[in-house]
């Protein structure tokens, strides 16, 4: 008997499903998900940041060089002839949030590399890639940059895009200037600890700045301590024991490793302070829930933890609440990193996004 034949007649069995097409469509949730669970606790079993590809530059439309990587690909014995999976027709785009880089994705990127062709990008003025001026550090020229990679870098095939915190605005951006995209390139979005809009922008800055300064934390503020953020920069480093202890209250919701805390830390710390303001004003301006309709088009998760102290689960549930078709995901106690503290459970939302995705592009006119 035949793998393929075996795992339809377990999928059939164990869903209980007579229809050949829901039986298909099962077997190959089955199969991607048998894949998955051969790689759980990869990512704890490797230090954190230490997965990288070669890199790839990307330049953005005002000439900012964006440091991409891209993992490949690499088919299983036989998956494309026993028509099990068509995982090579598809690309995940991973964008990460404000002050991280896209190493905040080790876990995700551990626990599929090599099952899907992955790409991921330090945002402008972040990590490895080059500095934005200061009137292109928005979400909307962020969205532009999204554009740019996809073209770069996906020319061909299908995309779905995962976004953390301000890289899910970056998403929400992108589906205001090109709507056309989402059903056509674009097959499948998570939108992951973030919003289209009502946030309380000091927040999120707050683990971020000395102390004595958060609790008085204005936009007027944070553009004067940035004509002299280098100053700030060296309060922050001699600050680094108060740092640590707010990167873990407000990063995470539960007690996780230490090497987490840390780890999250030097990703905030390793970016200026003169970054964090020019991006600072754009979160207080954002509010694109009325474009959230051209996800419509799309199997669109929403992720979030309960305990997210910088974009609370209301914005999740709001946004939840006008895409309808959407699947919200909670994590019970999670907070703002709920990508590293409760990866395996959000790589398992991610999975069934895929499956959705590759399903909604089989269902697709050719």
């Amino acid at each position: 008997m035949s793998v393929r034949r075996r795992v339809l007649q377990v999928a059939a069995g164990v869903a209980g499903v007579a229809a050949a097409g829901t039986v298909a469509g099962t077997a190959v949730r089955v199969v991607r998900q048998r894949r998955i669970i051969a790689r759980r606790g990869v990512g704890d079993a490797l230090e954190l940041g230490s997965l990288h590809s070669a890199p790839v530059t990307v330049i953005a439309d005002d000439g900012v060089p964006l440091h991409v990587e891209v993992d490949e690909y690499t088919a299983p014995e036989g998956a494309r002839r026993a028509g099990e999976l068509a995982d090579d027709d598809l690309t995940v785009v991973f964008v990460h949030g404000y002050a991280l880089t896209l190493d905040c994705w080790h876990f995700q990127r551990a626990g599929y590399r090599g099952l899907v062709r992955a790409v991921y990008y330090d945002q402008r003025s972040h990590g490895r890639s080059g500095r934005s001026s200061s009137k292109n550090a928005t979400i909307e020229q962020l969205a532009q940059d999204l554009r740019e990679v996809l073209d770069q870098v996906v020319p061909h095939g299908r995309v779905v895009l995962v976004g953390h915190s301000m890289g899910g605005m970056s998403i929400v951006a992108l589906a205001e200037v090109h709507p056309e995209l989402f059903g056509d390139r674009i097959a499948g979005v998570a939108l992951i600890s973030t919003t289209a809009g009502g946030l309380s922008p000091h927040r999120i800055v707050l683990p971020m700045v000395p102390r004595g300064v958060a609790g008085l934390m204005t936009t007027r503020l944070i553009a004067g301590l940035a004509r002299g953020a280098r100053v700030v920069d060296g309060v922050r480093r001699l600050g680094k024991d108060f740092a640590i202890v707010a990167t873990d209250r407000f990063a995470f919701g539960s007690d996780v490793p230490g090497e987490y805390v840390t780890f999250v830390d030097s990703m905030l710390s390793g970016t200026p302070f003169e970054v964090l303001a020019e991006f600072f004003p754009s979160f207080d301006a954002l509010d694109k829930f009325a474009v959230l309709n051209a996800l419509e088009r799309v199997p669109t998760t929403i992720i979030c933890g309960t305990a997210d102290k910088l974009t609370s689960i209301g914005h999740s549930r709001k946004m939840h609440s006008l895409l309808p078709h959407s699947r919200l995901v909670e994590f019970d106690g999670a907070g703002h990193m709920v990508i590293m503290e409760r990866h395996v459970e959000v790589n398992a939302a991610l999975d069934d996004l895929l499956a959705a995705a590759l399903e909604h592009e089989r269902e697709q006119p050719s």
